[in-house]
């Protein structure tokens, strides 16, 4: 599916002037993959999204305020990977204070959660994952409008209601199914059969709706309308959670599916206490320099800005421009895969904060860098080395691989005029969350709990990562700033499950290390090391001339039609912006400037 990540810029204190005020009039939604231009810019998934984003900042709104409005647009346009049923992480420079900030939104597991919760009573067994997914067990206490309105408060210059208004008007009126659309509902047609307000909204007459055909969502509307009057406690504990919950804890089952299902669909626990104890962190962000860049990303529990951060420390001991290409692309699926190794050892949620630094430290990296060879690829999964402070000789440790299974999100970013960036990476996790829209709300809930790790991944070390009350799962998602000499350089995000941290890792070898414009280094060819046996690579990829070499040095590929859908924005000099978008994967996206 397509995938978003808008930005808007303006170097600090260079004032490009806008047409505001009440002559301003609005253009036309953006419809390229690619735009250049002056006073801000949204680069998204979807060109509504998209235009609603320009709009606030044609009429004076800063980057936080287009970037809810952006948000909230797409939970109308892009329900099966966004929207309130979800979560996310919001990460946010500051052009007065040059600082960047984060908001930690993600989905929380309800008190009542324990280790075992994804294991099956009867059997001993983990529950298949379908199984596990489509259930109220799978969903996490949401996170997305709470961040929201935490967002708005801290920087933004209007009030949430302003960013609901536009999206419940989409809502209301709808928009026009594209092929995207079509198909992720056709993906979900088995599950969204199984709960009638699931399959009511979204499979009228029993079939997805076709493309071309108008889309609208009256009770999301609704749902956007009561917000912006009481504000988020009608949902954290409001009316709107009361319904949240009975559906978890009585998943709205048809009494005659359309279609079959071959697994038991169970309830989940949350309560109503439960929404109410929500809350938006704002933990330090990841940092660390890379060539003479200042690169800023996620904490815990995210893994997107330690992974992201350990592989670029990692490939920074090689001289990558003064490498073949083959010799590039080697070390950097061979970093990743060093680099997913310590993420799946050490990185959770609670992980304490020397253990994630001491991930992002120089001598670290240079001890898993010597176990490059560059005549063959090491075995996979390799072993994750020792945080310790004591780095002399190449590491070795206990654990292994735990993939993540969630391909679901959308990434966005905006950049005002004044120089203010959000990079914004928000997500019901699967295609389609767990299935289930909640009844008269009009909005699906995620499966964001089965991001835990069913059972023990890591030998006989702790799982960081296993499930327990009240605890964030572990994410991938890769929200990252990088700032030059204090200021935006660049800014890139992309959604794709734990391919995300490699689609965001490969961009930024691309641009930084391998000559590619931005435009290039999105629309290149992927590969995914995740520290698994075989490399997981775009046809593209395993065709070219590098991917042929690689094989000669025992890398070996599992081909995967796409992988991400990124978006990025490039600051050029002047004041000048670049956004980008996909120009093909998942429909390609939208990016647009205000000039």
């Amino acid at each position: 599916m397509r995938r978003l990540i808008p930005l808007v810029l303006v170097v600090p204190f260079l004032v490009v002037p806008l047409l505001v005020g009440t002559g301003a009039r609005a253009s036309a939604p953006p419809s390229g993959a690619t735009a250049t231009g002056y006073g801000g810019a949204v680069a998204s998934v979807d060109p509504t999204a998209t235009a609603a984003g320009l709009e606030v900042l044609r009429h004076g709104g800063n980057a936080v305020d287009a970037a809810l409005a952006v948000a909230a647009t797409l939970g109308v346009t892009e329900p099966f990977s966004s929207g309130i049923g979800g979560g996310g992480f919001f990460v946010y420079y500051d052009a007065r204070t040059g600082r960047v900030s984060t908001l930690d939104g993600r989905e929380t597991a309800p008190r009542s959660m324990g280790e075992t919760a994804f294991v099956n009573p009867a059997t001993g067994q983990p529950y298949a994952f379908q199984e596990a997914r489509v259930s109220g067990l799978s969903a996490g206490v949401p996170g997305s409008l709470a961040t929201w309105d935490a967002a708005a408060r801290r920087w933004g210059t209007r009030p949430l209601s302003s960013a609901l208004g536009p999206a419940a008007k989409v809502a209301r009126d709808g928009f026009t199914v594209d092929a995207t659309f079509n198909q992720q509902v056709s993906d979900n047609a088995a599950a969204f059969a199984q709960f009638d307000p699931t399959a009511k909204l979204y499979l009228p007459g029993g079939a997805p709706p076709a493309v071309g055909t108008t889309m609208r969502n009256p009770d999301l509307a609704a749902t956007y309308d009561l917000v912006a009057r009481r504000g988020i406690d009608a949902f954290y504990g409001g009316e709107i959670g009361r319904d949240i919950v009975t559906t978890v804890q009585r998943p709205p089952l048809a009494a005659s599916p359309s279609r079959p299902w071959q697994y038991q669909i169970r309830p989940g626990g949350m309560t109503v206490s439960d929404l109410r104890a929500y809350d938006v962190r704002s933990p330090a962000p990841t940092h660390m320099t890379y060539r003479g860049y200042d690169v800023y990303g996620m904490a815990t529990p995210s893994s997107g800005g330690s992974t992201v951060g350990e592989a670029l420390n990692i490939l920074e001991r090689s001289d990558l421009r003064g490498l073949d290409k083959t010799q590039a692309l080697h070390r950097y699926l061979e970093a990743s895969a060093l680099a997913f190794a310590d993420r799946n050892r050490y990185v959770g949620d609670g992980t304490p904060r020397p253990v994630l630094d001491s991930l992002l430290t120089d001598g670290f990296a240079g001890e898993r860098a010597c176990q490059i060879d560059p005549a063959a690829a090491l075995s996979k999964p390799v072993l994750p080395g020792v945080p310790d402070g004591h780095y002399a000789t190449c590491s070795s440790a206990t654990g292994g691989a735990a993939p993540d299974k969630g391909q679901s999100t959308t990434n966005l970013t905006v950049a005002d005029r004044w120089g203010n960036v959000v990079e914004y990476t928000l997500t019901i996790e699967q295609i389609g969350g767990n299935g289930i829209v909640v009844p008269g709300r009009g909005f699906l809930l995620n499966n964001e709990l089965t991001d835990f790790n069913f059972t023990p991944t890591q030998g006989t070390a702790p799982d960081p990562n296993l499930p327990a009350p009240g605890k964030r799962p572990r994410s991938s998602m890769a929200p990252t700033i990088v700032l030059q000499h204090g200021r935006p350089f660049l800014a890139v995000g992309s959604p794709g499950g734990s391919t995300i941290i490699t689609t965001v890792l490969q961009i930024l070898v691309n641009r930084l290390d391998l000559g590619m414009t931005l435009p290039e280094a999105v629309a290149a060819p992927r590969a995914s090391q995740r520290n698994t046996a075989s490399v997981t690579a775009e046809p593209a990829f395993i065709s070219s001339a590098e991917g042929q070499a690689l094989a000669g040095l025992h890398h070996t590929f599992t081909p995967m039609a796409e992988i991400g859908a990124a978006t990025a924005i490039e600051f050029l000099p002047h004041g000048r912006l670049l956004a980008c978008a996909e120009p093909v994967r998942r429909g390609s996206g939208s990016a647009g400037t205000v000039h």
